[in-house]
């Protein structure tokens, strides 16, 4: 009877920790060499996240400050990125034109503020479009499995088995010179990556206890997959696609330095280096600065990937 009891007791107090877990919706579980940390606010995560994360916090700030800059460039500089003002051409950095101007007179500082627009424009349309994509043919090919997955895996290894900015180029060099162009090439050669992923993830999710008791149950599967099986994939997908994001903004400016991109006279960071290439001697900031802008805007990307992926999966900080 005792026994009993105990095992009654028991199963009473883990009930009410569920309801008392279920009830909070804030309320998160962290895993910390093997214990269990109940009842740990979201809040609460990301504060300790922030305060041993300096470098992901400077790389967010960094790309919020690109963004800003990006939707308000017209408010931010007095000049425009296009207009040519021939008897201030090449004149070095300076408080009226702090990064310099270009050999049209024009001001590198607006041109680099305008020029963020078509450059987060390719880079995260093309990270939306090859995610999509990637999600669906790597969904279908993991949970399916069969012949459609060996087809769609197939067709994936074809893919990958280009660089993926020569595949770029290619498809660029075909449909023509172009933003939208180039945001479906950049696209489309992204599509692999996130297709493995994907197709990684449901090959696990989909042998889990929970989606054969649904299956059991009569599920569909679109119900399972929707329910219990996509919001599972949300987590390593965000950090995917966080790091494609320094990729795609990578193989957006190379596309728009070799010409086939965003064409003159509208402002990108990669066709500014180019035009500024021949002047590296005379004018050496003309290609530094909007090179620079590169750089640090990709290096933010991976530091900001790299600390969502430590804050959805602590356990690596133990690995």
């Amino acid at each position: 009877m005792e026994t009993a009891d105990s095992l009654r007791s028991l199963l009473t107090e883990g009930k009410n920790m569920a309801r008392t877990v279920s009830r909070d919706s804030e309320v998160n579980q962290i895993e910390y060499g093997g214990l269990v940390e109940l009842g740990v606010p979201w809040s609460r995560r990301v504060v300790r996240f922030v305060r041993k994360n300096d470098i992901t916090v400077i790389g967010a700030v960094f790309l919020f400050l690109v963004v800003v800059g990006a939707v308000f460039a017209g408010q931010l500089t007095p000049y425009s990125p296009t207009a040519p003002t021939l008897h201030d051409r090449l004149l070095s950095p300076s408080l009226a034109h702090p990064f310099g101007t270009d050999e049209f007179g024009r001001d590198l500082l607006a041109r680099i503020l305008f020029g963020a627009r078509s450059i987060l424009f390719a880079s995260v349309s093309s990270v939306l479009i090859a995610l999509i994509a990637g999600t669906f043919i790597g969904t279908a090919g993991g949970y399916w499995g069969g012949k459609l997955d060996v087809i769609l895996m197939r067709i994936m290894d074809v893919m990958l088995s280009f660089p993926a900015i020569l595949l770029a180029i290619l498809i660029v060099a075909s449909l023509g010179a172009g933003l939208l162009n180039s945001v479906f090439a950049i696209a489309f050669s992204m599509i692999p990556v996130f297709a493995r992923l994907v197709r990684s993830v449901v090959l696990v999710l989909a042998r889990q206890d929970y989606v054969t008791a649904a299956t059991s149950l009569g599920g569909s599967s679109r119900w399972i997959i929707l329910k219990h099986i996509f919001p599972n994939m949300i987590p390593p997908i965000i950090v995917q696609a966080t790091a494609m994001l320094a990729i795609a903004i990578s193989y957006a400016s190379a596309l728009n330095f070799i010409g086939l991109g965003v064409q003159p006279p509208t402002p990108d960071w990669g066709q500014m280096i180019s035009d500024g290439e021949r002047l590296i001697f005379d004018a050496p900031y003309v290609p530094f600065f909007p090179g620079l802008a590169i750089t640090l805007t990709v290096l933010s990307a991976n530091l900001v990937g790299d600390g969502l992926r430590d804050f959805l999966d602590p356990m690596l900080k133990n690995r």
